[in-house]
């Protein structure tokens, strides 16, 4: 037995004899086996039904520190096939669990039996009507795809969660979801006319306002419980989401509301299949009015006192959120002096500029421009992430994220509830819905040791009993799920949670809707997810995603990278959430069984570009790319790998050998003629020519230096002196990346002619090809074989007087990071990383007052995935702008991404990659735009696919420079 576990506990696992029974109060009927429920949902649907090791491996998380194992996956067409699929379940006795965009972060979204994906193909919005204010929506659709189409209109969804790229309506009617904006417009609840709901048997419901539509007995119930719920609840406010909260809707001085008492159910009622929702008036101008106060608590106690202004938000947040949002730099953020912070957003820029004028604030600033909004609103909308870490840099975890008190005791909870972390010795930042008094935290708990969970749950029941004494909720939106629910009854009493069992079973009489969660709930310290994992750094790294699911956002524009594989497919095994519960049920052993082995793993993570776009845009900074990394070196230990892994993964020495035999040309020749594709390369892909001399060959004629000091001395590329008579400047090291001595030999010597024109003293390393990044290994994960080449170079290039300037973005990035990784204990590693610098940073830092050659053109193409995620672009963005290169090079992943694109089987993604925005771009851009991509594969992309040449940023400068006619 799990530790943790109890009788009762097992007898909701799924067993695979037709003896075993359902939890819930043993009324759910004998379960056939998994096989026979597979075979009769095939039967009966025309969705996807999925009982494979790698979908249930998908589905056995969601945001939440819980883990349960489902029997299969259902993704129904339509209403037909959730009422089948339910009656199926219902006769066999597998309990059913709806799952929208799975960020719950509760567990509500996990479950024991058939797991039904709403969101592949009940995701539509089905209409909408601009006079009446309303659409009409299925439960898989997503929130800002129903915002967006609203949008023209001038309207929108008032409920808007940080994760409104990737949740879906469904699942915010479950959680009755709030988000910033609740302050004006309401929960979801408060949204919602009307609600087309199946129950477990497959009986259909509309239900809006009036009785018409309710199951049998819930009339009379609520009949036989006026007084119980007009005065044995607890006293309402805006954020009292725990529990079946809403469920005074019902009483008749309230209209019986009947849709707005079922949302906040959590899958536990019944599943909704189609829902009527309220659309509110966008403000055409808002202004954001950001108030600065001493601290957190003065921020807190304020918050209530602006509500008589009517904002359409109050967001509140401390200094260790901020600072850990901006890398340490509050001010960095353009926030207002003092500690903590409150952003008030009104309809107008006259209403924010009242707030200011009477919030007793320390200082305050109005943001009317929309840009400079939404870069301070990113501060708190990746919170969810942000808040991970404490300042410390420990992992925090959800349990208690949202929990909500009267807005006027939001102040005093605060200070107690400080007070509580530190009597336990726990560190978390709290954040979030000030202006109605909720709360979001993530908290350093210890989930992987019997002591921490001992710890963990004697906190959970204080901290109920705190929000308890403060008249707050235990749920300020996210819902209780396994979390909290075993806690209600402190904040209910034990008669209303009667009530609440007597709800359920109205709509639930067998009780296989979602249990375990609300009634009869399962423990709060049972199934916790870290408990399967073995102790080791690797699943530390793995257990870091906590499945916000930012990589499943099909959102494109703007700089981001993260996760192009599942913005190619729109699968959730391709998204940087899906790879990563891979690998967790892989350490786990119980569902995918395979280990390093493991088939199921090795395909999700076979379209894994290797980008990093996930180590930057990842709230937690997960890196898939280290973990295909890791995961490679020990699939194919001890065996023959494929084909690629040796032609690609070992370029750097196939180049260097062609280079020794003076062979170029014959293998340009060769590969312009012969017909057949090369080896272990897609066929769809021409191989890049490659370089007649290699770029140190074409350097003055001296001998090899074993070093990069000496290699200073041997090959002064300015011959000592900056051209036109200006003295010589700092000494950089120009890095003979692999792409720049045999592919691109021409933006070396690039980067010398603009370098010798900004008055530095540039040395090359003449070492034969014998420096590498490594990166080829580590991207087809022969890692041993990486780590003897990091090791060589270091031998060959010794101490590095000062930067090291490397030209290709993703040798500079695996030298920066991945190399300190590899060889964590050589000193040399960790001096070579930090000397590592782009073209950009090296102007900038050591020849500032440089002015590069004006080009005033347009400029579009391609910023490298790597040097988006690992290095930054914000020197480039800078030395753009002194150049006059008007424009952005195109966010996302230009698809080729260094051996993926040629790979066998990899085209069609490549492909679709590219068509995102980068391809796009180029047919957009103006006739003379320039078109810059510093990343060797991003330019041969561009070069095959969009049939134009892309040229380093280095390379445009130094043309630049012959027709520079500045006095």
């Amino acid at each position: 037995m799990r530790r943790g576990a109890t009788p009762a506990r097992r007898r909701h696992d799924v067993g695979t004899t037709s003896t075993r029974r359902r939890h819930d109060g043993g009324r759910l009927g004998a379960v056939t086996t998994p096989g026979e429920v597979e075979r009769t949902l095939r039967a009966e649907l025309r969705g996807e039904v999925d009982f494979g090791a790698a979908a249930r491996a998908l589905v056995t998380m969601d945001a939440s520190n819980y883990r349960r194992v489902p029997l299969g996956v259902v993704a129904p067409r339509d209403a037909d096939d959730v009422t089948a699929a339910l009656r199926v379940c219902a006769e066999a006795g597998v309990p059913v669990v709806p799952r929208g965009g799975g960020t719950s972060i509760a567990g509500q979204a996990t479950g024991v039996g058939v797991v039904l994906d709403l969101t592949r193909h009940m995701n539509a919005l089905l209409c909408v009507d601009p006079a009446a204010r309303t659409a009409v929506v299925q439960p898989g659709l997503v929130l800002d795809r129903l915002r967006e189409a609203v949008r023209p209109y001038g309207l929108t969804f008032g409920p808007d969660p940080s994760t409104h790229s990737r949740c879906t309506l469904g699942g915010m009617i479950g959680n009755n979801a709030c988000g910033a904006h609740s302050v004006a417009w309401g929960t979801t609840a408060d949204n919602v006319t009307e609600l087309a709901v199946t129950t477990y048997a497959g009986t259909a419901h509309r239900i809006g306002t009036g009785w018409d539509g309710a199951p049998h007995g819930l009339r009379e119930l609520v009949g036989a419980h006026l007084g119980l719920l007009r005065t044995g609840m607890p006293p309402r406010f805006s954020r009292r989401i725990s529990g079946y909260g809403g469920l005074d809707a019902l009483l008749p001085e309230r209209g019986v509301r009947l849709a707005e008492a079922f949302c906040g159910s959590e899958g536990t009622l019944g599943v909704v299949t189609e829902a009527v929702v309220r659309l509110v008036e966008l403000p055409p101008t808002p202004a954001l009015a950001v108030l600065g106060y001493a601290d957190e608590s003065a921020a807190a106690d304020a918050s209530a006192g602006l509500l008589p202004y009517r904002p359409l938000t109050v967001e509140g947040m401390a200094e260790d959120l901020v600072g850990g949002a901006t890398g340490g730099e509050g001010r960095a953020a353009g926030l207002p002096r003092g500690r903590a912070w409150l952003f008030v957003e009104m309809p107008d820029e006259g209403g924010a500029r009242a707030v200011v004028r009477g919030a007793d604030a320390l200082d305050a600033l109005v943001v009317t421009d929309p840009a400079r909004q939404r870069a301070l609103w990113r501060i708190r909308e990746d919170a969810a992430g942000t808040a991970t870490r404490t300042p410390d840099g420990r992992m925090a975890w959800p349990g208690w994220e949202d929990c909500a008190v009267p807005p006027a005791r939001l102040g005093a909870y605060l200070r107690d509830f400080r007070a509580l972390l530190a009597s336990h010795g726990l560190r978390g930042t709290p954040y979030g819905h000030f202006g109605e008094g909720c709360v979001h935290v993530r908290i350093d708990f210890d989930l992987a040791s019997a002591a921490g969970v001992a710890r963990y749950r004697t906190f959970s029941e204080e901290l109920a009993d705190l929000v308890v004494a403060h008249g707050g909720s235990l749920s300020g939106e996210h819902g209780d799920g396994q979390a909290r629910a075993e806690l209600l009854p402190k904040m209910y009493g034990e008669d209303v949670i009667r009530l609440f069992g007597a709800y359920k079973d109205v709509w639930d009489p067998a009780g296989g809707m979602n249990p375990g969660m609300l009634v009869r709930p399962a423990r709060l310290d049972e199934n916790l997810r870290f408990a399967v994992l073995p102790a080791t750094p690797f699943a530390a790294e793995v257990a870091r995603c906590v499945g916000v699911a930012k990589c499943r956002t099909g959102e494109t524009g703007g700089p981001g990278v993260m996760c192009p594989s599942y913005r190619a497919t729109g699968e959730e095994q391709h998204s940087t959430r899906g790879r990563a519960r891979l690998l967790h049920e892989m350490l786990a052993g119980e569902v995918v069984t395979g280990g390093w082995r493991s088939p199921e793993v090795a395909e999700a993570l076979d379209l894994c570009l290797g980008c990093k776009g996930c180590r930057s845009d990842c709230p937690v900074g997960v890196d898939m790319a280290s973990y295909k990394s890791e995961f490679l070196h020990h699939h194919w230990a001890g065996r023959i790998r494929p084909l690629a892994h040796y032609t690609l993964g070992g370029l750097p020495g196939w180049l260097r050998l062609i280079a020794r035999l003076r062979a170029a040309g014959a293998v340009n020749t060769a590969a312009r003629l012969l017909p057949v594709p090369v080896p272990g390369l897609a066929r769809e892909r021409s191989l890049p020519e490659l370089a007649k001399r290699p770029f140190t060959r074409g350097l003055a004629g001296r001998p090899a230096a074993a070093g990069a000091a000496a290699a200073a001395r041997a090959v002064p590329a300015g011959g000592g002196s900056a051209a036109g008579g200006r003295a010589a400047g700092a000494a950089v090291v120009l890095w003979p990346d692999t792409f720049t001595e045999y592919l691109a030999p021409q933006v070396g010597h690039a980067a010398l002619r603009v370098f010798r024109a900004a008055g530095l003293d540039v040395s090359v390393p003449r070492t034969r090809g014998r420096v590498c990044c490594g990166l080829t290994y580590l991207s087809t994960g022969r890692l041993d074989r990486a780590r003897k080449v990091l090791r060589r170079t270091l031998d060959t290039v010794g101490e590095v007087p000062g930067p090291v300037t490397v030209l290709e973005p993703s040798c500079a990035a695996a030298l920066r990071t991945d190399l300190p990784a590899l060889l964590p204990d050589d000193p040399r590693a960790a001096r070579l990383a930090a000397a590592v610098r782009t073209v950009a940073e090296t102007l900038e830092e050591y020849a500032p007052d440089w002015r590069p050659p004006r080009l005033d053109r347009a400029v579009v193409g391609q910023t490298h995935c790597h040097q988006h995620a690992v290095l930054g672009d914000a020197a480039d963005r800078r030395l753009r702008e002194r150049a006059g290169l008007v424009g952005e090079p195109a966010g996302g992943c230009c698809g080729l991404a260094g051996n993926f694109g040629f790979e066998p089987g990899h085209h069609e993604v490549s492909v679709a990659c590219a068509e995102e925005q980068l391809l796009p771009s180029l047919r957009a851009a103006p006739p003379d735009a320039l078109v810059q991509a510093d990343g060797f594969s991003c330019r041969t992309q561009i070069a095959q696919l969009g049939g134009v040449r892309a040229r380093h940023l280095v390379e445009l400068l130094a043309e630049g420079l012959a027709d520079d006619t500045r006095p």
